[in-house]
């Protein structure tokens, strides 16, 4: 065993006592032997600390006030040994030889290893993969994918193993910026110091529920959705772009290479432009830019016609049109499902992608 690589599983928690221990028991449960199990609780006001503290010694602990998910990250790699770090967080949990297909899978150079995750909803049915299992996810130097297009197809958080080493250059993860999405931080870093190993296997659940719609804590809103996710893409343009510069990469407008963030760009605008976060933004120019960055996305292929049509509709066509063109972006790119909130907009719900 002292051959092998130990492994830190660190788990972030606020207030998901219901889901921690399914957590923790995939953690333990690992085929892989050579681990240890981090469970930092984030300020939780249920019953997580007693959760917690019914694994005795097999877990280490973390108890401190809310702070927020980057926070969690900090204090949780502070705390843990391992040469490679899977993250996971309390409503989701691994398959049991996740870790053991990781290592399997490390090579010296590497930076991360992420696979592909099952999502399922609060009745634990299955609803999709996160990601889809149509956007292929690169291995090697995904540096050129991030700089040309400001994004690279990546699981959420807990598709995600990280080697120390980089995380070492790259945290602290900003505590106020990424409070929430944390994971983006880290996601978006990674390729500047190394290449990445994606493998094509269901490694894990991700669960949907009601209260890990992080865009939906202070507004149910259909715009208050876009406007979030547009935001956030922003957010992590800005990042891309400012470690770019450290490292004398040249890039463009990142925002207008991105046919998915353009996609919600023209969305948010046409359903709320009072409150759109672009004030500089136009329709024709979003169509434009969208139907550009779709035909220079070679994965595309045929859906091209199909994307480009969309462009087209929301963008020209009176709102209400517009508005059904808009509800056909559900389940796409790994976003998590909306068709509860267009069934209270009284929108028809298409569930295939486009």
């Amino acid at each position: 065993m002292n051959n092998l690589p130990l492994v830190t599983i660190l788990i972030n928690n606020y207030n998901y006592a219901r889901f921690l221990g399914e957590a923790i028991d995939s953690a333990l449960g690992q085929s892989y032997p050579h681990k240890e199990v981090v469970v930092v609780d984030d300020g939780s006001t249920d019953n997580s600390r007693q959760v917690i503290a019914s694994y005795g010694e097999r877990i280490i602990p973390v108890f401190k006030e809310n702070g927020g998910q980057a926070s969690a990250f900090n204090v949780g790699f502070t705390k843990s040994s391992g040469e490679i770090i899977v993250f996971l967080d309390a409503d989701d949990y691994l398959f049991p030889n996740t870790v053991e297909r990781v290592v399997a899978a490390w090579i010296p150079g590497i930076v991360k290893v992420q696979y592909r995750l099952q999502k399922i909803d609060h009745e634990r049915n299955p609803i999709g993969f996160c990601p889809s299992l149509d956007l292929p996810m690169e291995s090697g130097d995904v540096l050129p994918t991030l700089l040309r297009k400001g994004r690279y197809i990546s699981p959420v958080t807990s598709g995600n193993s990280f080697s120390r080493a980089v995380l070492e250059k790259i945290l602290p993860v900003p505590e106020t910026e990424f409070r929430l999405c944390a994971d983006a931080y880290l996601i978006f870093l990674a390729p500047f110091y190394g290449e990445i190993v994606s493998l094509e296997e269901i490694l894990g659940v991700y669960r949907i529920h009601g209260t890990n719609f992080w865009y939906l804590n202070n507004d149910n809103s259909i715009n208050s959705v876009f406007r979030k996710i547009v935001q956030q893409d922003i957010q992590d343009y800005d990042l891309v772009v400012k470690k770019a510069q450290e490292f004398n990469y040249k890039v463009s407008e990142l925002a207008f290479q991105d046919y998915i963030h353009l996609r919600y760009r023209l969305a948010c605008l046409r359903l709320d432009p009072k409150n759109h976060p672009v004030p500089s933004d136009s329709t024709l120019n979003l169509v434009f830019w969208g139907i550009q960055a779709v035909w220079q996305e070679s994965t595309l292929s045929w859906k091209r016609i199909n994307y480009s049509i969309w462009f087209l509709c929301v963008g020209l066509l009176p709102l209400p049109i517009a508005k059904l063109a808009i509800a056909r972006m559900n389940q796409q790119t790994g976003i998590r499902p909306l068709n509860w909130i267009f069934q209270k907009l009284n929108l028809k719900t298409v569930n295939q992608p486009l």
